[in-house]
This record gives C-alpha cells, sequence and structure tokens, in this order.
C-alpha cells in the first residue's frame, strides 16, 4: 500500500523578509509530523484553478493555522474586531480546498486557525477576540515557547478524539486569540480549556474530520503523535 500523500495549506506573505516579492511559508514541523505518521506531504500553492486537481491528487488535508484570522463577514459578523488581521486570498484558497474535500468526503486535520477555518466552513461561528468574550480567560497566546504546554485541555469521553488519544486530559501549547463559538449540530464539540475555550471539534458523520485549536505538530504529548498517526491512517482507506 503507498503511503498517502497529504495537502498542507501554507501561509502567504507579502514582500519583505525572506524576498522582495509576495511568498509562501510554512513550518517545518507540520510536514515532518506528517512524514513520520507515514504521509507524504505536499504544500499547496493558493491556486483556486488548481482546487479540483488538488482534490483529485490528495488523500487528505491538513489545514495549518497562521498569524492572522478568518474575516468575520465569513460567518455573519456585522462588525469586525480591531484585533483582526485577515489574508483574504489564503482564507479564499483554504474555504475552496476544506469544502471541496469535505464534499469529497475525505480526511481533514485543521489545526489551529485551520480549526476555525473548518469550523466557519461547516457553519460555525468564532470568537473574535478571547478576551473581550471570556470571563477570566486563560493565557492563549502563551508567553512561554510554542513547543512548550501552556495549559491543559479536557477532552470528552465517547468522541474520536478520545478514542484516539486515550485521555480525558492532555497538555497543549497556545497560541490564538480567537476561537470556535458556535457549531452547528451536526457538529461535536470534543475537547475544552478550563476557562470554557473550545479546543476542538469533529464530524462524526465522516471518516476523519477534526479540529484543534493548539498545535500536535510540536508533539507536546504521546496524544499529539497519535492524532497524527490516526489521520494518516485513515487516509489510507
Amino acid at each position: 500500500m503507498r503511503d498517502p500523500v497529504i495537502g498542507i495549506t501554507a501561509d502567504s506573505e507579502q514582500p519583505g523578509g525572506y524576498s522582495k516579492f509576495p511568498w509562501y511559508a510554512i513550518r517545518e514541523n507540520y510536514c515532518s509530523s506528517v512524514r513520520q505518521a507515514g504521509g507524504v506531504p505536499i504544500v499547496l500553492p493558493h491556486e483556486l484553478s488548481l482546487v479540483q486537481h488538488y482534490v483529485n491528487m490528495l488523500d487528505g488535508l491538513l489545514v495549518s493555522g497562521g498569524n492572522f484570522d478568518v474575516d468575520p463577514a465569513l460567518f455573519g459578523a456585522a462588525t469586525r474586531h480591531p484585533k483582526v488581521t485577515v489574508k483574504e486570498g489564503r482564507t479564499d484558497f483554504e474555504l475552496a480546498m476544506t469544502r471541496a474535500m469535505l464534499a469529497a468526503d475525505k480526511p481533514i486535520l485543521g489545526i489551529c486557525g485551520g480549526q476555525q477555518l473548518l469550523a466557519v466552513a461547516m457553519g460555525g461561528t468564532l470568537i473574535q477576540h478571547i478576551p473581550d468574550e471570556v470571563g477570566a480567560p486563560l493565557a492563549h497566546e502563551q508567553p512561554n515557547p510554542r513547543d512548550q504546554a501552556g495549559h491543559d485541555v479536557d477532552i470528552k469521553q465517547g468522541t474520536l478524539l478520545h478514542r484516539i488519544t486515550g485521555e480525558t486530559r492532555v497538555p497543549v501549547n497556545s497560541a490564538h486569540h480567537q476561537a470556535v463559538k458556535d457549531v452547528p449540530g451536526h457538529l461535536v464539540i470534543d475537547a475544552v480549556a478550563p476557562d470554557g475555550v473550545i479546543e476542538g471539534i469533529e464530524d462524526p458523520s465522516r471518516k476523519f474530520c477534526i479540529g484543534v485549536q493548539w498545535h500536535p505538530e510540536f508533539h507536546i504529548s504521546p496524544a499529539d503523535v497519535r492524532l497524527f498517526a490516526a489521520f494518516i491512517d485513515a487516509c489510507r482507506t
């Protein structure tokens, strides 16, 4: 059996830093985590005309995170919080890719902003700025390095995430100021932070469709390694 091919969405940057011209970026551990789990990572340029071609060639999709936000207009918000920063071209591509992979019922793993994108693609809404909407919030933009835990999350028993990890509480890293607010009825909230912030969602009607708010590609705990392994295993069938 061949190793499954996993598309990973890249970040996009304007001229400056690496290049005087627009450029794509992806953190190495997104790719290495896919490979370590047995997949073949392929970084996807933001070409809307190639979405169906990508879907045809891929066995699974990893929607990565980034230092930006989903446009609140996409989930029906009338105003945009001052802390919200958008990347319209990236979001347009990721929404198109996610919806096309959902239509093909191919496995999807959304990470951090990728979870938020997945929620919006399936009809959910977002908290635009956690400190303004959550009472006594944790430090979801943790001050310590991202390869260390920032807080724990509680995993709901009976969910796919629980079956994968075998845990009801795991340590995670945290690098976000937004979060999933509401999800449609066909989605399940499978992980929550102690302050009530949604940390994981899944669609039990699909073979594999999970979003997590943390960054499992850093392998903070064995649960993170198991999540990647389960994602790649689902992409084999």
